[in-house]
């Protein structure tokens, strides 16, 4: 079945075509490791993890690159301001290689805690050195580099268009974010590809304009080529490193090889907080850790992204996630419920099955369709019967879903097939508001032995004493 994805670069959805059928190479920026990673920065983990399952599910082997900055990322986007890790290292008083693992490890926690599966190949800047001063070295042989008394800068006039993934005027454009903050630039858009270091600053390498350190966009480039080579199938991001980082990890690329790295360039949306930025001014940064101590599966923040397409800016609201723990809940009951179900399926119903099937696959093809691929997801939840077909294909649909739809809660493993059927039939009295039926199953559940309690994650099943 044929994909597509919206291409950045082209402003449009495109059927995806790769280089090379037997492994689809990704690139993807990682974080930056001086703070905590919100749950805004996992969105966008969270929608390359699906890009990764989609084109698996599709039947392709991957091979996905992603980085660690480590060092050369500066506080301001127009190469002013001191290296984040260093600023943070200070705050925190601790050197930048006690920040970088400390930062590295919890980025990492929480990812599995979103069940993001880890890409193949995670290399850090500070490891690449080498590569980056080699790649630095080529451009300015090349031309496309000069050096000032305080860096080395890319020369945009030397490339037949620059911004590429912007379309930007940069002729007719006031400064904005780029200021021109030293004078020897030769344009204001020139960026710094290697910076050289005061006599007091603890990150820095001899290079043979001295004692010096990269600037941020090298990195990816250097290491994007070192692992896939000039150029890839897939670079990703989220939205906010378009008219920076991403623009001029291409105008690197075009001046070392002449080549656009990627083919396909695809951005995550921001994350709203009550409908309105993330800041902590306002007292709304959440983290992932944020999730777990209201009492919630992280996972339900990940099937709570699936409510928006990964190009649009999705709202959290702390009810949002209430309601969608119920849904995870059920979910996962309706797995249960036809893992140990019996009833026989008809000539009819395996044929809705396989047009379910289709749909799903259709929609998640469709550019990451995950809100439309939900849709198809509850069809088959819901479906009348209860068969262990059924829960097979939920299992097939959760390899791109990731939400562990086969998880039992510890409380419930050993609750008879009974007890779980009559909970369903009393989840579903509530909803239609039929209390007398869900207060009749309470206390035919009582009579069996077990408490059923309400609470904001949905229902708990416990033991209780029996009634003879």
């Amino acid at each position: 079945m044929e994909i597509y994805f919206y291409n950045t670069l082209t402003r449009q959805k495109e059927k995806f075509e790769p280089i090379d059928i037997n492994e689809i190479k990704i690139y993807s920026c990682g974080p930056t490791v001086y703070k905590n990673a919100t749950i805004g920065n996992m969105r966008t983990n969270i929608f390359q993890d699906v890009l990764r399952r989609v084109l698996r599910y599709n039947g392709y082997k991957i091979k996905h690159v992603m980085n660690i900055t480590d060092v050369g990322h500066l506080v301001s986007d127009g190469d002013d301001g001191e290296d984040k890790m260093l600023k943070s290292a200070r705050e925190e008083h601790k050197t930048p290689l006690e920040i970088a693992q400390y930062y590295t490890k919890l980025f990492f926690e929480d990812l599995k805690e979103l069940n993001v599966e880890t890409p193949e190949i995670v290399c850090k800047a500070t490891e690449h050195i080498k590569e980056m001063l080699e790649y630095v070295e080529e451009l300015e042989k090349k031309g496309y580099a000069y050096e000032t008394s305080t860096a080395i800068y890319f020369d945009i006039s030397k490339l037949d268009k620059y911004p590429i993934l912007t379309n930007l005027d940069l002729e007719n454009q006031k400064a904005g974010a780029r200021v021109e903050i030293d004078n020897e630039k030769k344009n204001p858009a020139d960026f710094a590809l290697w910076i050289k270091a005061p006599e007091n600053h603890l990150m820095k390498w001899d290079s043979k304009w001295g004692p010096s350190y990269p600037g941020w966009h090298i990195e990816c480039s250097a290491m994007g080529q070192k692992y896939l080579g000039e150029q890839f199938d897939i670079h990703t991001g989220g939205i906010d490193l378009v008219p920076t980082h991403h623009e001029n990890e291409i105008a690197q690329s075009k001046g070392k090889c002449g080549k656009i790295p990627a083919n396909y360039w695809m951005h995550g949306e921001y994350l709203l907080i009550n409908g309105g930025k993330m800041s902590k001014s306002l007292g709304n940064v959440y983290l992932v850790k944020d999730i777990k101590e209201k009492g919630y599966d992280p996972i339900v923040y990940r099937l709570y992204s699936y409510s928006c397409h990964y190009r649009n800016k999705l709202n959290f609201t702390w009810e949002g996630i209430d309601a969608t723990a119920k849904s995870l809940e059920r979910l996962r009951n309706s797995y249960q419920l036809n893992l140990n179900g019996t009833d026989e399926l008809t000539q009819n119903d395996k044929e809705r099955l396989i047009q379910i099937e289709e749909n799903f696959h259709k929609a998640i093809n469709d550019d990451l369709n995950m809100p439309l691929a939900m849709s198809y997801v509850w069809e088959l939840a819901k479906f009348e019967k209860k068969n262990p077909e059924v829960a097979k294909m939920l299992e097939k649909f959760d390899s791109v879903l990731g939400i562990k739809i086969d998880k039992i809660n510890s409380e419930n493993q050993d609750i008879p097939q009974e007890i779980l059927d009559l909970v369903e039939m009393r989840k579903i009295a509530r909803e239609n508001k039929d209390w007398t039926k869900s207060d009749e199953l309470r206390d035919l559940i009582a009579q069996k032995g077990y408490i059923v309690k309400d609470t904001k994650n949905g229902m708990e099943i416990l033991k209780g004493v029996k009634n003879e």
